[in-house]
């Protein structure tokens, strides 16, 4: 009799245990977003030391690019030459032809005015008055806008209508100067910012939350990182309001169902300011232009051997003078010797792997390449298979 009931004991044990966690959405139809069923991860899980208004978006809130044509006058010569750029002159015509002066007659022979392109970022939800920054770039041959100042330009939406005026100092950072036979140049003086230079004169329509709902969007779109936000915010959810708010869409998007006792600016305050851990996919980004190389944390490579040789060819030509014999009737002329040296360094194998970052930075220092060479294998390795992560050559 013992043994039939622990027989049984046992088949009731395993059919407990076999019972499957309480996801939501487990074997169910998909809940309706009016209510909004509870999601059972675990929130210890997700703490981090990030803020999830600083990896998300709230749908629908975005800003808008702004562009316009304008002029910057007051340069110091380094303007826009009026026969390398006919519209710079035809634009100061049209622009003194407003103010009651012509100059039609006159050809304008100054270097003292630049014609621009004038760019901007209209914000969300600003308002009218209200100021932006503008970024001021030469269109024509101006080498310098250094000290020159935007006259008043209006800057157009995507839909043809003027969103703001822009019009004050330019700051430029770089600066470029020349003499008879050399020209030293250092940053990019051709393109300059005006500080707070634009003041809006047209707000964007636009409501944020009217029907409870909201939806945010993640900056980097993970599953991992989906389910973490939709975990921590439903557990604060839990504590302050008695009920969960959030559900995840996909790996992009998730909902949240604003309390109907908390206005939309508080609720998304709140919810902005809890912390989670977010997860990244393993990358390796390259810029071969630049030799920069950026490797995420969780990149492994399996343990492969490595060698690399530097060819280096360098070729000198020296100039030399013959000289003729004398009473030879000859010339002195001037000759050039070529020379030829090749050299290459390495060759040795050494061995490169690991599980973390710090063991694969370890292994390719062992190398002792500059980012070159460290571009050329990690291409390598990738083709070989041995890159446990997306390699990104830009």
């Amino acid at each position: 009799m013992i043994r039939p009931f622990l027989a049984a004991a046992m088949l009731l044990a395993s059919a407990v245990a076999a019972v499957p966690a309480d996801y939501s959405g487990y074997g169910t139809p998909a809940p309706s977003r009016e209510h909004v069923a509870a999601v059972r991860g675990n929130p210890g899980d997700a703490l981090g030391s990030v803020r999830i208004k600083d990896i998300v978006t709230v749908r629908g809130v975005r800003p808008n690019q702004l562009v316009g044509y304008g002029l910057v006058v007051g340069l110091q010569g380094t303007g826009d030459s009026m026969r390398n750029s006919p519209f710079t002159e035809q634009s100061m015509q049209s622009m003194l032809d407003r103010m009651g002066v012509s100059v039609r007659s006159q050809s304008a022979r100054n270097k003292n005015i630049a014609a621009v392109t004038v760019t901007a970022e209209l914000p969300a939800f600003i308002g009218t008055g209200s100021r932006i920054d503008v970024t001021v770039s030469s269109l024509g041959d101006a080498s310098s806008l250094l000290g020159g100042t935007l006259v008043m330009t209006p800057l157009y939406g995507a839909d043809g209508e003027i969103y703001a005026v822009g019009q004050g100092a330019v700051a430029v950072s770089g600066f470029s100067s020349e003499g008879d036979s050399e020209r030293l140049t250092q940053g990019v003086p051709t393109t300059g910012r005006v500080p707070n230079g634009a003041m809006i004169e047209r707000e964007v329509p636009g409501h944020f939350n009217d029907d409870g709902k909201l939806a945010i969007e993640l900056v980097n779109p993970d599953f991992k990182t989906s389910i973490r936000v939709v975990d921590i915010v439903n557990d604060y959810a839990r504590k302050r309001w008695g009920r969960p708010v959030a559900q995840e869409e996909d790996f992009r998007t998730i909902h949240l169902k604003r309390p109907s006792e908390v206005s939309s600016t508080r609720f998304m305050a709140e919810i902005g300011d809890l912390r989670i851990a977010p997860d990244q996919v393993a990358r390796v980004v390259i810029d071969e232009r630049t030799g920069t190389v950026v490797i995420g944390q969780d990149v492994q490579i399996s343990t492969v051997a490595v060698t690399h040789g530097n060819l280096t060819v360098r070729i000198s030509e020296l100039p030399s003078v013959s000289q003729p014999a004398p009473l030879s009737d000859g010339q002195t002329v001037v000759t050039s010797e070529t020379i030829v040296d090749a050299s290459q360094d390495g060759g040795n194998f050494a061995y490169v792997g690991g599980a973390d970052l710090e063991t694969v930075v370890r292994g390719l220092n062992r190398i002792g390449l500059k980012p070159t060479g460290i571009i050329a294998i990690l291409q390598a390795i990738k083709t070989a298979g041995a890159l446990q992560a997306e390699l990104v050559v830009q």
